[in-house]
């Protein structure tokens, strides 16, 4: 009986130092890929968020992927409290170019008020778009970024951004949306990298660029 409780306390402590070396691993990378500072001034998420898509691939902590792989809307996961709501947002903060991101960040999804982690359940602010770097402006970073809220968030003056138009995408920042609606900082996060590839034509189009 003993040796069958020691092993179950062996099995929770492995867990404990699994789930300390996934924050660890997503701090080192928010700092590594600079997220912290160029979307996060500070205090990177403590936790993994994990972005997988239809493909087969998914988002983890900054490996390159490429547009075509990452066109539809991924499964997001994370460890939600019960009974919260949270806010996801996908950002891109080297628009056009990580050299000259002069329309830092290009935020690509916004969906708050999310029970749990269904994001279905919650409101959309902004509709999901893929990755769609243009020519030439080498590598960007796509970051999930996801808050725990502490009440409802209405916001008249975001409204509703479709994904049939890039309006009022750009020049967006992540951070002072979480300051206006008092998200402070990120609990989860994740991020991948993609270039340029034939998907983005076709992006642009949808978009009518």
């Amino acid at each position: 009986m003993f040796a069958r409780q020691r092993k179950i306390c062996m099995t929770r402590d492995q867990w404990k130092l699994i789930k300390r070396g996934f924050a660890t691993m997503a701090a080192e990378a928010f700092t590594k890929h600079e997220v912290v500072p160029d979307v996060l001034a500070s205090n990177p998420p403590s936790k993994v968020v994990s972005v997988k898509f239809n493909s087969g691939v998914e988002a983890n902590l900054g490996n390159v992927l490429t547009p075509t792989l990452v066109k539809d809307v991924p499964e997001v996961k994370w460890d939600a409290e019960p009974g919260a709501l949270y806010t996801l947002i996908k950002t891109d903060p080297d628009a056009p170019s990580r050299k000259e991101p002069i329309f830092r960040e290009w935020h690509h999804w916004l969906v708050v008020n999310i029970p749990g982690n269904d994001i279905s359940k919650g409101d959309t602010l902004s509709e999901y778009i893929g990755a769609g770097p243009a020519p030439k402006t080498g590598l960007h970073r796509y970051v999930y970024l996801v808050y725990e809220q502490w009440g409802e968030i209405k916001d008249a003056e975001h409204g509703r951004l479709t994904n049939r138009s890039g309006d009022k995408r750009g020049g967006w920042k992540a951070a002072d949306f979480a300051a206006k609606h008092g998200l402070g900082t990120p609990v989860f996060g994740n991020l991948y990298q993609a270039e340029y590839d034939d998907y983005v034509p076709i992006l642009y189009k949808q978009l009518g660029a």
